[in-house]
């Protein structure tokens, strides 16, 4: 039976592509088949490489599918109401990623929990439902990640989602806050950190990635 498991941000730029990388190798190396989906990409041009590239890129893997693409660089619900362009809903995204023969599919969300992925008001929320996907969270471990992944994570639990957190682009020399949140995180929100990427890993050759990822996840989402 496939695993389905839906990346997200507390914020944009948290480094959700590189996590979705470093988890297709790590899980990968577990011998397992895995598919990368990113359902929408804004801010690139027809010939512009998006996140979906970026995944090739770093993994060396052909399973890599992005399902639209817009030109401006904003919340997919802006940039394809600005450019009058359609946008599939949830309902058709998730029958579409329930296409796909794999043992674990890692679905790349855009921007946080609650950005609009279609017209209709669909979020990430409800292709995690749809797809009853565990939801693994990309934090920042500076400032202010304590507020933004916990309103994340108790958002997650309301809905009934399981949630599981990653910290992205850490610091190999972390500062006082960075090392007390790596600690107050689990401790305010009862999760484990399941994945700490550290910062750069996306400027890494394809053959150090792929040997450097499996360490950065004690625990696997999509496995453990």
């Amino acid at each position: 039976m496939t695993r389905y498991v839906v990346v997200t941000g507390t914020d944009t730029g948290v480094g959700k592509t590189v996590v979705t990388a470093a988890l297709a190798v790590a899980l990968g190396a577990r011998g397992l088949d895995v598919v990368v989906v990113k359902p929408v990409q804004t801010g690139v041009g027809p010939d512009e490489p998006g996140d979906a590239d970026e995944v090739v890129c770093l993994t060396g893997s052909t399973a890599v599918h992005e399902l639209v693409r817009l030109r401006d660089p904003l919340a997919p619900e802006t940039a394809a109401r600005l450019e009058g362009a359609p946008l599939p809903s949830i309902a058709t995204v998730a029958e579409q990623i329930r296409r796909l023969d794999a043992d674990v599919v890692l679905v790349e969300g855009a921007g946080g929990l609650l950005v609009r992925l279609d017209l209709d008001g669909g979020t990430a929320i409800d292709l995690a439902r749809a797809l009853d996907a565990e939801v693994v969270v990309v934090a920042r471990e500076g400032l202010g990640t304590l507020n933004h992944a916990g309103l994340t994570i108790d958002r997650l639990r309301a809905e009934g989602l399981t949630p599981r957190l990653v910290l992205g682009s850490c610091s190999a020399e972390p500062g006082l806050a960075e090392l007390q949140n790596r600690i107050d995180l689990p401790r305010l929100t009862g999760l484990a950190l399941d994945g700490v990427v550290p910062a750069g890993a996306g400027s890494l050759d394809r053959t150090e990635f792929c040997r450097q990822a499996p360490g950065w996840f004690p625990a696997l989402p999509g496995v453990d």
